[in-house]
């Protein structure tokens, strides 16, 4: 184990950085992009330093630090990783260098600002899979928000108030059940310590109720059907860099957060309402695979896939009921979960290398619209191998990290329910169409707009940016053993834990109290 407290680095070292930036901007520093580009690459170095150090043997929380914080309150600045967030800490920093570099030539006015808050995001996203202290979770939850609400707002396309304000109040709208039930458990059990919400025995109707208020705050960010109509909004608004993160990343927490809080917390629960996850996460991969064909703007083709996609890992997460109560046992139980989460990572890699793509294009041309595409593999071939590769990959091609994941969970999906096998399945179909639709008339063809005869291919800078997912999107999908090597003991402890009831009941026959 490393000794260095990385974990607070890797949060307060960007968001030292932004703060950093916007002071050299204030006193006339001519150009402050190295510096963004110096500090996410440090910070991005440090996280790999958790992988190496990182114990796949245990499902015990590693890195941890633990510093007294409000003693009235038994608040904790609590800290630590397990095979479920570090992962994502990992995709975290990878990201946020890449996104640096796309804003490179885009953004020319207020640069500062706009780097600053991508490392202060990534700082603050950091520190939401690290905390195990509640209180210090939901301030990184909330303050989060703050640099995209900015991102979108500030450097937005023209609907960019409307969307940012739509975003803004529906993650925080579900962010407030949550505080009720977070504040709740503090009740019941004098702490704020996560691990300990996981030992804490819960009556049905209590779980049911702090079930439904981490579904309202989770479901909102995942985001899950119903509560979608959101993100198409911010993402077709945000500028190239906000997506990314955006799609990469933030969508990811709210899959972070039923593995760390719903399923732990109210097992009983979860087991009772999976049927409704399910429901609406099966909703989710068909309806809006459909929604995603009709769609002319590419960025918002990329949102609705995005939607589809998520479904997915909200899928594997709750097949686990099914599973352990059709095969007896928890052997084979965490698949879905471990599918879920591989797809979790699989698709940061895929969702920001297309949204990337259109930025690409949209820098060059200035629209999003597929109908002023056709014929750009005629004048940028490296550009279009490079966007069929991740379109391919969209669409589930085996050797692609977007197989891997999407398997393991109609894998799940078989041994619990034939039907659920075959409508997520459609999905393989479904993200075929649409994303090799869009290829063909954006990137096949002949060439029929003058602006398109007049494209240049990438330039180097885009070429590492884009060859970077590439590699990441190819050796996941030809060697996902290191990603689900880390992950397993992890997964296994969690499968382990949802099966042993939390109500008081039960706990006293099980005791014989």
């Amino acid at each position: 184990m490393i000794d260095t407290p990385i974990l607070s680095l890797l949060i307060w070292l960007p968001i030292a950085g932004g703060m950093a930036l916007l002071v050299m901007d204030s006193l006339g520093t001519p150009d402050i992009r190295p510096t963004a580009l110096v500090v996410s690459i440090i910070t991005f170095l440090f996280s790999i330093l958790i992988y190496t150090g990182f114990d796949t043997s245990t499902a015990a929380m590693q890195f941890s630090e633990q510093v007294r914080w409000i003693d009235a309150f038994n608040v904790n600045y609590h800290l630590g990783v397990d095979g479920i967030s570090m992962p994502l800490i990992i995709l975290t920093t990878f990201t946020t260098v890449l996104v640096v570099l796309a804003g490179w030539q885009v953004i020319r006015e207020k640069t500062a600002q706009y780097m600053a808050s991508f490392l202060i995001m990534e700082g603050l996203m950091n520190g939401v899979f690290a905390s195990l202290d509640a209180v210090l979770f939901y301030v990184f939850w909330e303050a989060m928000l703050i640099p995209m609400f900015l991102i979108i707002g500030i450097w937005g396309g023209p609907r960019r108030v409307y969307a940012t304000i739509k975003f803004f109040l529906y993650t925080f709208f579900g962010s407030v059940f949550m505080l009720v039930a977070l504040i709740y458990m503090y009740y019941q059990s004098g702490s704020f310590s996560i691990l300990d919400y996981h030992a804490l025995p819960l009556g049905m109707t209590e779980q049911i109720l702090i079930f439904i208020a981490f579904l309202l705050a989770f479901a909102v960010k995942v985001p899950m059907w119903p509560v979608h109509t959101w993100l198409p909004d911010a993402h077709v608004e945000a500028p190239t860099g906000g997506s990314v993160i955006l799609a990469a990343i933030m969508l990811k927490i709210g899959g972070y957060g039923f593995l760390r809080f719903s399923l732990p917390i109210t097992p009983d629960a979860s087991h009772s309402l999976d049927w409704l996850i399910i429901l609406m996460s099966l909703v989710a991969v068909v309806y809006i695979g459909f929604v995603a064909l009709v769609q002319e703007d590419m960025k918002k083709l990329i949102a609705y896939s995005s939607i589809a996609h998520m479904g997915f890992v909200t899928l594997g997460i709750f097949l686990v009921f099914s599973l352990i109560d059709n095969t007896g046992s928890t052997q084979g139980a965490s698949l879905g979960i471990e599918g879920g989460m591989v797809q979790m990572i699989s698709h940061g890699f895929i969702s920001g290398a297309l949204f990337l793509c259109v930025g690409v294009l949209y820098d060059r041309m200035h629209s999003r619209q597929i109908s002023d595409y056709g014929g750009v593999v005629n004048t940028m071939p490296v550009f279009a191998a490079f966007m069929v590769l991740f379109a391919m990959a969209n669409s589930g091609l085996p050797g692609t990290s977007g197989f891997v994941g999407e398997f393991m969970v109609i894998l799940a999906s078989f041994k619990a329910n034939l039907w659920y096998a075959v409508l997520a399945a459609t999905t393989l179909i479904l993200g075929a169409a649409y994303s090799l639709w869009m290829v063909k008339r954006v990137i096949f063809g002949e060439v029929v707009n003058e602006g398109v005869r007049g494209l240049e291919d990438i330039n180097r800078r885009e070429f590492v940016i884009l060859g970077s997912l590439a590699a990441a999107v190819l050796l996941f999908g030809i060697w996902p053993a290191p990603l689900v090597e880390v992950m397993h003991a992890s997964v296994n402890n969690l499968v382990a834990h949802v099966t042993e009831s939390k109500l008081p009941v039960a706990q006293a026959l099980l005791t014989g109290h």
